[in-house]
């Protein structure tokens, strides 16, 4: 891609650093809101407003004549949603809540393994030996990371960071699915179709919990959290990573989410008194490494398969 004007990729280089700050402080502020609201209340609030704030971006961009979709591709729009959201976005949010900040950022930061796991299966892409290697040491490091929870017995914590593998590998299926689709409706209109289209079951889903909730007792910081991260870190951040994209290429933005893990570990220890030991210091290490090797490897510039889009959560 064509160099962009230097003030402009200095922009969407501190646009890009601001973001990642933004996300990973997002996984201290989720667990304080699940606390308060449960996390079935917050799926609940949340698929409330983000419907709203698709339909005004679509308003944004079309006014009123909303883009035509065939019904073949708005079928896999919605397959797209119920993967994206139902399964994804909810797996997260049981996940964050049941696990630790930083477990749980570290666990997301593997969906691009997924992601070529999932292209080799369906014979998509074949895994160079760079490739495999990468995913053997992802794969070694969860271990190491994860093995002070087996060997303490704290389950409730090693079933968050399960249920976390399981959500990153469903997001990876909508980062895969999702690229035929945005090739021929664009970015907006396929997030903001799939949202639509998949927030109403989660509002079903989370209907009891969100009624148990007593909403007007709700603290006015609770409310500001929860803003903030559906928002700010979800809606908003999916638009400003789209643009940082769009200017820097996927290439040269893509290695900056590898610095979402330890902002949210610092966020966590700094707010929330989260402690690490060495052991789990050095699993982290070896599986973001693993993670870079295995997505990186052999990798094209600037292939969109690639591309470590915007968490969906």
């Amino acid at each position: 891609m064509p160099a962009p004007h230097p003030d402009r990729a200095r922009h969407a280089l501190w646009a890009a650093l601001a973001l990642i700050v933004v996300w990973g402080a997002n996984f201290s502020v989720q667990k304080e809101v699940f606390k308060a609201l449960s996390p079935g209340g917050f799926l609940f609030a949340r698929y409330l407003i983000l419907p709203l704030a698709a339909a005004a971006l679509l308003v944004s961009h079309h006014r009123l004549r909303w883009p035509l979709v065939p019904r073949a591709d708005l079928l896999a729009l919605l397959r797209l949603g119920l993967a994206g959201h139902v399964l994804h976005v909810g797996l997260v949010t049981f996940g964050i809540f049941w696990s630790t900040a930083f477990s749980s950022s570290l666990i997301l930061a593997c969906g691009p393994v997924f992601t070529l796991l999932i292209l080799r299966w369906h014979g998509l892409e074949q895994l160079t030996r760079g490739q495999i290697a990468g995913v053997a040491v992802a794969a070694a490091g969860v271990l190491l990371f994860l093995s002070d929870k087996f060997l303490g017995g704290h389950w409730r914590a090693s079933g968050g960071d399960l249920t976390l593998l399981v959500a990153a590998s469903f997001f990876s299926y909508y980062t895969v699915a999702a690229k035929p689709l945005i090739e021929r409706h664009g970015g907006v209109t396929v997030m903001t179709y799939a949202t639509l289209l998949g927030s109403a079951p989660v509002l079903l889903l989370s209907l009891p919990a969100g009624l148990s909730v007593h909403w007007a007792e709700v603290r006015p910081a609770i409310w500001a959290g929860l803003m903030y991260a559906v928002l700010v870190s979800a809606f908003l951040g999916w638009l400003v990573w789209g643009w940082v994209n769009a200017v820097r290429g996927v290439a040269r933005s893509a290695p900056l989410m590898y610095l979402m893990p330890p902002v949210a570990g610092l966020v966590a220890w700094a707010a929330t008194g989260e402690r690490y030991t060495a052991v789990k210091l050095a699993g982290a290490a070896l599986t973001l490494a693993g993670v870079a090797v295995a997505q990186y490897a052999s990798a094209r510039p600037n292939d969109p398969v690639r591309e470590t889009p915007a968490p969906v959560d």
